[in-house]
């Protein structure tokens, strides 16, 4: 592809991390892809320094004022950058924490629906179904235009009396403010003819109205008629003077049953005081009584005691009146407790005449909480539960009342996506609702088009943040930016495809592309082959990892690459492969889950052979997640002693325990609790490092300990940045930013300590070295033991991240090898472990995953058994064993469609992932 300074971005020298001072030019408005080995530079080149730099640029040009807020960001290490836009980062990285973000606050619909029912809202009567209105000045000479010209009206006020005011009293004052007249018994009175006090209602004549032919004039009474409002305390009447009719006019929001909440959008925010429910105070869990742990099988009848507090002599009395009765109005006493309907689990929690529920039981022990015996029970079934009062909605229960399209706020955030998008589309309005509503239901259409396109479907609004992947995450971010309809931006995107199965990949693929087609630069990092077909222009970085990457291998179109000696244009052009292993492994020995049941998996018996490499699929929200982190691996940690997560719901779980001793779940939660946790601490080898330092004669001399050379306690760290090497800018308005550490120069250690030296490498020195770099050194210099820890992290490929590189700067896919390389290092064990990883190619390339697989073979080998949950076909078609969930998302998901080797998958024909996979195995 030609390109020259006018279509593109130029990027002169650039030299952070690994890249060797290199040249670049991305073509503007275009699709490019950045590809390579992990660790090649590829991050460094399109986040640390294009976004880095465009992020400063943005910040320097606002006024000095401005920016006295939000600190000074350093420049990255290039030369110059020229022709750059305003650049946005969509990132994999999942980092909420905040309980009250939803899917909706994230793609920002909520914020629109909350403005659609605060302006078109109509609010109901919970009894009589009538929709509640108010009137105003406006509905009040809407009224008077239909008169004939000619007409005599006259604008009156309904007057009550309060006992701190006599009716003189009352005459003088509507005197002195101007009043002249009343309206009493179908007569005009003037006040001063007025000569004994009135006992019945009468009217506060404010204006008598004549209509003549120009209605117009009639607009300007608005102000008579709201002090007519004012004087009749919210009413007001129209008298007909020509056949004494009266229209009375009310500007309160109620009825005869109570007050109603006027909409507004901070009705609608559980963000706030106002809208936000008063028990859970819009968090939409309380800690309670939890259900869970009341009804802990759920598998089993009431008769067969499902209700654990009702086992002991104090609950009793309660199981046999509920049993004894239950005939009386239809109760199934021996149908299991999963199998009961809303409302039969209603009538056992709240009774009815003939029974007391359970929540009577807890209200009864809650009344007696002085006794021990009683405070021990409470706590036995306490935990986080859904709020009563708003049902998890989180809202004030008046926005019940308050309906567009007969659906309530609560009603829409718990349809799923696709549901909510066909609600819209068929929403019916009057023409003054749509003039109102138009913009508010097409940016609602937008955003919600867009999620479900790129395979979110099975989402609702009402979904927590902090409990989405990384790339259901990262795509809601796409849909918020594509939703804004910017132009002339750089989007930069870290691994899309994450989280998605190939049925879905054409939909995102159309998505990237329609942000190009906006006005928009696009840049992905991808590793995935369609992504790559469809790019406009390829990056492809290497030729390989840490210090050996950092450069440009090949650029140009998919096919200039397809035909390159790299690493990826050989894997593409098929020169290098993953190979189909040759023979499956069998197993005779299986962990067998019946009736798995939780979220939206459809009482499913599944069987997963031990020793073996089995893949759970199927597309985004089949249940993959469900099966294997809700309920197989909270199941084996509790049938080994391990209490503290809790199942999801199941029948029961079945295998010989005694071949299993441990279950490990591998996710791309950073490795440590500390931004300071690193690989070198996380696989144990740290500590001999900082023996090593302390064994030094120069320490010895100055009296220094090992601990001296940790940045995780007082002593040699640097204090200003307490270790971490860089101090962070909170940025106001923007994500905070991180720079280096002035007082140590970014190095985390005292001066005194850095003047510590072993084999002429300081302690910094040693942590900047790569895993492969630090391998040979020790190696060289006979220190095995530390090579030997390190070696693992090689092995699944990590040669190239820096020994003392933050966790804080892993991606997902990295934070799990690394803990993958922590097992690898513990050798051959007599435990046998379960291994369950959540998508571990995640950031890998075609050659790292010949890595990963290499990591597995050792692991199955010693008599561990891995589990993966994954979308990547190359694992997948390595698999021995496939369970394929599906055959959709969300409600139309959760059952097993195909499960057998996968040759055995690609010939089911309802089997999503067969589809794609024959194209990998050659069918």
């Amino acid at each position: 592809t030609d390109i020259n300074s006018k279509n593109s971005i130029i990027i002169k020298g650039a030299k952070l991390h690994n890249l060797k001072n290199i040249d670049v030019n991305i073509p503007r408005n275009k699709f490019t892809v950045v590809t390579g080995l992990s660790g090649s530079g590829k991050s460094s080149l399109a986040f640390d320094t294009l976004y880095a730099e465009g992020q400063r640029r943005y910040i320097e040009s606002l006024s000095s004022y401005a920016r006295q807020f939000m600190g000074k960001l350093n420049k990255p290490d290039v030369d110059d950058i020229i022709g750059i836009s305003p650049a946005i980062a969509i990132e994999q990285k999942i980092n909420i924490t905040n309980p009250r973000s939803t899917v909706g606050t994230k793609s920002e619909i909520y914020d629109y629906l909350k403005l659609l029912f605060a302006r078109i809202g109509k609010t109901y009567s919970p009894e009589t179904g009538k929709i509640i209105t108010r009137d105003d000045n406006r509905s009040v000479i809407n009224y008077l235009k239909k008169f004939k010209v000619g007409s005599k009206l006259v604008l009156s006020s309904p007057i009550k009396f309060d006992d701190n005011h006599s009716f003189d009293d009352k005459l003088k004052l509507y005197t002195y403010q101007g009043f002249a007249r009343i309206f009493y018994e179908n007569t005009l009175i003037k006040i001063s003819d007025i000569k004994k006090p009135i006992k019945n209602k009468f009217s506060l004549v404010i204006q008598r109205i004549l209509i003549n032919e120009d209605l117009n004039s009639l607009d300007s009474l608005a102000s008579e008629i709201d002090l007519a409002f004012y004087e009749g305390k919210g009413e007001c009447e129209i008298v007909d003077l020509e056949n004494l009719k009266i229209k009375k006019f009310s500007n309160k929001f109620s009825d005869e049953i109570r007050n109603y909440t006027n909409p507004n959008i901070h009705l609608f925010s559980f963000n706030n005081p106002f809208g936000a429910c008063k028990k859970c105070q819009g968090y939409g869990d309380i800690i309670g009584i939890d259900p869970d742990l009341v009804v802990p099988d759920t598998s089993i009848s009431i008769y067969e005691n499902a209700i654990s507090p009702w086992r002991g002599v104090i609950g009793k009395r309660y199981m046999s009146e509920l049993i004894n009765n239950a005939y009386k109005f239809d109760f199934p006493i021996h149908k299991p407790y999963f199998k009961l309907n809303e409302n039969q689990k209603k009538i056992l929690w709240e009774g009815n005449s003939y029974f007391k529920g359970i929540n009577h039981f807890f209200e009864k022990i809650e009344r007696k909480n002085y006794k021990i015996q009683n405070r021990v029970l409470l706590s036995r079934y306490r935990g986080k539960t859904i709020c009563g009062n708003c049902n998890g909605n989180r809202l004030r229960n008046e926005t019940e009342y308050i309906r567009i399209g007969n659906k309530s706020i609560n009603d829409l955030v718990n349809l799923s996506l696709d549901e909510l998008l066909l609600f819209f589309k068929k929403l019916k309005l009057t023409k003054t609702e749509k003039k109102i509503s138009n913009i508010l239901i097409y940016e609602i259409e937008s955003r919600l088009t867009f999620l479900n396109n790129i395979g979110l479907n099975y989402l609702n609004l009402n979904r927590r943040s902090n409990s989405l992947s990384g790339g259901e995450s990262q795509r809601i971010n796409i849909a918020s930016s594509l939703g804004s309809s910017l132009i002339g931006s750089i989007y930069i995107l870290d691994e899309p495809s994450i989280g998605l199965h190939s049925k879905d990949n054409l939909n995102l693929i159309e998505v990237l592309k329609n942000l190009k087609n906006l006005g928009n630069t696009v840049l992905v990092v991808e590793h995935d082959e369609d992504i790559m077909k469809s790019a406009d222009y390829i990056i492809d970085m290497g030729p390989k990892a840490g210090s050996n990457g950092g450069y440009i291998s090949c650029k140009g179109s998919f096919n200039d690459v397809k035909s390159s000696n790299t690493l990826t244009g050989k894997y593409l052009n098929g020169s290098k492969s993953i190979k189909i292993p040759k023979k499956r492994r069998k197993s005779g020995k299986y962990i067998k889950i019946i009736g798995a049941r939780e979220n939206n998996l459809k009482n499913i018996n599944v069987k997963i052979p031990l020793n073996t490499f089995t893949s759970i699929t199927g597309v985004s929200g089949s249940g993959k997640s469900t099966l294997v982190k809700k309920i197989l691996y909270p199941a084996m940690l509790n049938k080994n002693g391990i209490y503290n997560q809790k199942p999801g719901e199941f029948d029961k779980i079945e295998t010989n325990f005694t071949l299993i001793e441990k279950v490990e779940y591998i996710n791309q939660n950073p490795i440590g609790r500390s931004s300071r946790s690193n690989p070198v601490t996380y696989v144990k080898a740290y500590d001999d490092i900082r023996s090593l330092f302390a064994n030094q004669q120069l320490s010895k001399s100055r009296n220094l300990k090992p601990k001296h050379f940790s940045f995780n306690v007082d002593g040699g760290r640097c204090e200003s940045c307490l270790g971490e090497g860089t101090i962070t800018i909170e940025m106001q308005f923007m994500a905070d930013v991180k720079i280096k550490c002035e007082s140590c120069n970014g190095k985390r250690f005292k001066k005194e300590i850095i003047e510590i030296k072993y084999k002429n490498n300081s302690i910094d020195d040693l942590l900047n070295m790569t895993i492969s770099e630090s391998i040979s050194f020790f190696e060289k210099n006979n220190n095995n033991k530390i090579s030997k820890k390190l070696k693992p992290l090689k092995d699944v490929g990590l040669g190239y991240i820096k020994l003392g590189q933050s966790s804080s700067t892993l991606s997902g896919g990295e934070a799990q090898r690394i803990k993958l390389a922590s097992f690898l290092n513990k050798g051959v064990s007599k435990e046998k472990i379960i291994f369950i990883f959540d998508e571990p190619t995640t950031g890998l390339h075609f050659h790292d995953i010949k890595k990963l697989l290499k990591s597995f073979k050792s692991l199955i080998k010693i008599g561990h058994s891995i589990i993966v949950v994954e979308h990547n076909l190359d694992l997948i078609k390595c698999s021995d064993y496939i369970i394929d969930l599906g055959p959709e998302g969300g409600n139309k998901g959760g059952y097993i469609v195909a499960q057998g080797t996968p040759e055995e998958i690609v010939q089911n024909k309802k089997s999503h992932t067969g589809r794609y996979l024959k194209n990998k195995l050659k069918y």
